[in-house]
């Protein structure tokens, strides 16, 4: 089963997980990251900035989860300009090596085939980083995502729209398409992290790590991947029945064991 770490605090979640990230890219410099976007992983950036000064991140490789469908680039709340605002400008990443889906309406046909490609040829991502929405979707895998899909076009559902209206001026501006990474692309990473904070995500942690997997909610692929590490702060642990023992076993958890 899955890791599960409850902290006091989104900030603490950040720091715990950044640590991990600094230990990755020092012992690989070309280390290949998996990157979410969204407010969940704010914390993860914002604690690597001061770990990550002193340290040769020239090499590091990164994949966005997804992107939108036909939305410009430089729009500001395209993927690849909160990827290059909030990662790679804070932590000295080469814009060249992090990619994100190409959402372009010319290429989209095959703009899956073509980030699939990518990621195997640079040998798979060593780290992925994930939320979850209230539906349990994970990157734009919506309920009734196929267990083995890989990066493909996906249509939003309404509450995916209403969740994502805060960063634009209406949800009539939310596109109705994304290129995400599929759930069989996703477990495909070597380690999986996914964060959750407050008890609006509550419900969908408690089914994705102790619900049946099923379709339906998608974030219960974890349960099927090796090695897997969920950080919740304690309004989200709110609704899992084992919470006592996941605090018991992190708290008596060999040091040797790492995360």
């Amino acid at each position: 089963m899955a890791e599960i770490v409850i902290v006091p605090s989104a900030a603490a979640a950040g720091e715990l997980v950044a640590e991990e990230i600094v230990k990755l890219i020092t012992a690989r410099p070309d280390a290949v990251l998996g990157l979410a976007t969204g407010s969940t992983p704010l914390p993860v950036y914002e604690a690597l900035r001061p770990r990550l000064a002193g340290v040769d991140v020239s090499r590091v490789r990164g994949f966005a989860l997804d992107e939108y469908v036909g939305i410009d680039p430089h729009h500001p709340e395209s993927y690849r300009s909160v990827i290059t605002k909030e990662v790679v400008e804070p932590l000295g990443l080469d814009p060249e090596r992090i990619h994100t889906p190409n959402g372009a309406l010319e290429t989209i046909s095959h703009a899956g085939e073509d980030y699939e490609r990518a990621i195997a040829d640079a040998g798979g991502i060593d780290l992925q980083i994930l939320g979850i929405g209230t539906s349990g979707h994970i990157g734009f895998n919506e309920p009734g995502s196929s267990f083995a899909s890989r990066t493909r076009v996906k249509t939003l559902i309404e509450q995916t729209r209403q969740d994502n209206a805060r960063f634009f001026d209406s949800v009539d501006e939310v596109p109705m398409h994304c290129i995400t990474q599929g759930l069989g692309t996703i477990l495909e990473a070597r380690h999986l992290f996914l964060l959750a904070f407050g008890e609006g995500k509550a419900a969908a942690v408690a089914g994705a790590v102790e619900g049946p997997v099923t379709s339906s909610l998608p974030g219960s692929a974890i349960q099927l991947h090796p090695h897997t590490t969920v950080v919740v702060d304690e309004a989200a642990a709110s609704q899992l029945a084992h919470a006592d023992y996941y605090r018991y076993a992190f708290a008596n958890k060999p040091a040797w064991q790492g995360l």
